[in-house]
């Protein structure tokens, strides 16, 4: 990332995280970031040891969303973020401890992170998660009550471990018996938020320099009703929106994240978004990334003065940007701000039950139900296979299928070879009248 004068992050946490956060900023390479570090031992420490190298810093980078709340609580002079926890991390943490025969991860409690997030990660690893307790943080009180919540279903025999994020929670959890591993971030997501101080360290000496958070969201309306996250096309999507959002942002100098299965997080300067928007008067990524994938996406911006507040109103413009043509931008007191995008799109049309098109697609959903092929996935070369036409004719079935909302074209797939690799189309059969 470019910087254009030096930028002090403070960095609070437990001493084990700190070194990690400083060993990954060397690996950044940065000449304009220098560290100054406050180790604790107690998370209800942290505004006491960020206070005392206060005045030597742009900004700070708490080591989890405890610490962070109890130094906000008491008052801080700088912006500060922190490194999110759950979400990739807990991978690692159940690999962990299936490995060292620690726990049952089907049968184990966990805290902080949310409950969209963990059934994300047991979905992904084909478990069930009813058998996993959760203690969701919600505020420095709430992490009081993760040690008896751990213990507690231990010692009833409703676990076989725990899993957290705080490491207080961790030493008495260890002190009491119960077996317990400590969820860490991954290196990405403590690189991420690095960034997002530094961008943050830098907004606060400049106020064009403020940080801004987006959020990229394909809706789900823009999907198939039986479109699973786990498949195929849909990890090939989501990798060809990382790449493309990822291409419109490098110009922005910001940090991309995946969010959710359905959405990323993008964290830049207001500067960079005024450049990129030209004066905020196009919508980012809107329009040239929903043409080159053939998707409609949905974009909400925000603005505060601390990363949390800055995501909750951007969460609050994707919103509003749901089933829209433009973006929307929502920040401190009120503000609100609807961003058009580059050109107007047509509203989805109705389909009558005796259009030609919705015979074709009844036609082709027979052909490869007969196939045993679920996917409902096809190319141009497919459809003229199925209907016994030429490829010129089945390109142009395609087309009015995309134009009469039956059909979802997906990104191409990587290819070695070359030439332009095949479109393919997802078949939207739930349309058929029944």
């Amino acid at each position: 990332m470019a910087t254009h004068e030096q930028v002090t992050v403070g960095v609070v946490g437990a001493e084990q995280i700190v070194h990690r956060i400083m060993d990954l900023a060397r690996e950044l390479d940065n000449p304009a970031l220098r560290l100054e570090t406050a180790v604790y031992s107690d998370e209800h420490d942290a505004h006491e040891q960020a206070a005392r190298i206060a005045s030597r810093v742009d900004a700070f980078l708490f080591a989890g969303p405890l610490p962070y709340d109890v130094a906000v609580a008491g008052g801080l002079p700088v912006p500060a973020t922190y490194v999110p926890s759950g979400g990739p991390a807990l991978f690692s943490t159940l690999l962990r401890g299936v490995l060292e025969k620690v726990f049952d991860p089907a049968r184990i409690s966990v805290d902080t992170m949310s409950r969209r997030d963990l059934s994300h990660v047991y979905e992904e690893i084909g478990l069930s998660a009813s058998g996993v307790r959760l203690k969701e943080y919600t505020g420095p009180e709430s992490a009081g009550t993760f040690l008896d919540f751990h213990r507690s279903l231990y010692e009833r025999g409703r676990t076989t471990g725990a899993v957290t994020t705080v490491p207080t929670v961790d030493v008495a959890l260890q002190k009491a018996g119960v077996p317990v591993l400590r969820m860490t971030p991954s290196s990405m997501t403590i690189r991420q938020a690095l960034t997002t101080a530094v961008l943050m360290g830098g907004g606060a000496k400049l106020e064009e320099s403020r940080i801004v958070t987006m959020i990229v969201r394909v809706p789900a309306a823009s999907l198939p009703a039986h479109a699973s996250a786990s498949a195929y096309w849909y990890q090939e999507l989501r990798l060809s929106l990382h790449r493309e959002l990822l291409r419109d942002a490098r110009p922005m100098d910001a940090a991309v994240v995946p969010r959710d299965e359905h959405s990323f997080l993008i964290v830049t300067t207001m500067g960079s978004l005024r450049l990129a928007t030209d004066n905020l008067s196009m919508a980012p990524f809107l329009d040239r990334i929903s043409e080159e994938l053939g998707i409609r996406l949905e974009v909400g911006i925000g603005l505060g003065t601390s990363t949390r507040e800055a995501e909750v109103n951007a969460q609050s413009a994707v919103d509003k940007a749901a089933g829209g043509d433009t973006a929307f931008v929502v920040g401190p007191h009120g503000f609100v701000l609807q961003i058009p995008g580059e050109r107007t799109r047509t509203a989805e049309r109705s389909v009558p039950a005796d259009s030609r098109a919705l015979q074709i697609l009844a036609t082709l959903a027979e052909q490869l139900e007969n196939a045993n092929d679920t996917e409902r996935v096809v190319d141009a070369e497919k459809v003229a296979e199925l209907l016994g036409v030429t490829l010129r004719t089945a390109r142009r079935t395609l087309s009015t299928l995309v134009d009469e909302g039956l059909a979802w074209p997906m990104p191409p797939p990587r290819s070695s070879k070359l030439g332009r690799p095949p479109r393919p189309y997802q078949l939207l059969v739930e349309k058929i009248p029944r």
